[in-house]
């Protein structure tokens, strides 16, 4: 059945093979864009995205035609792709897995993309692992499941 409205919001996280620091600031941008059209390509719309070196978050508004997982597969393995083929780190580039995708309300998507594109600065202070922690037990109680 064809959906004529829908209110997908979705936060990922991607994060690097064992957590290295692979994403240089030199080609942060050229990632970030390319990530960008893959989400377009696909039929849903990207309101903020940011590249750390180990890991990256974004904030998408899904196609009803795709679920989390398959949007994220397709990220996924096409910015893979496109890393290592363009040689935009010194060794091979992956992603782990698996990753995290977190449904957000329509009322908290500008307080998403204020924390995605505030990360240099969360950072100085958040170590990622740390961060990674918070969120998970942040979804795990708002959602009421057991930590």
């Amino acid at each position: 059945m064809r959906i004529e409205f829908n209110n997908l919001y979705t936060h990922f996280v991607f994060t690097t093979l064992h957590r290295t620091p692979l994403i240089s600031e030199t080609y942060r941008d050229r990632i970030e864009k390319y990530i960008t059209g893959i989400v377009k390509y696909n039929g849903c719309k990207l309101y903020a995205i940011y590249a750390n070196p180990e890991h990256v978050h974004f904030l998408v508004s899904r196609s009803p035609i795709l679920s989390e997982s398959a949007l994220a597969t397709i990220v996924a393995e096409s910015s893979q792709r496109f890393i290592n083929n363009n040689k935009l780190c010194t060794t091979f580039f992956a992603w782990q897995e698996p990753t995290a995708a977190f449904s957000v309300s329509k009322s908290d998507v500008n307080k998403v993309c204020s924390y995605i594109l505030q990360q240099p600065e969360h950072h100085r202070k958040v170590p990622f692992a740390e961060e990674y922690d918070k969120l998970l037990h942040y979804y795990q109680k708002t959602l009421h499941i057991p930590s």
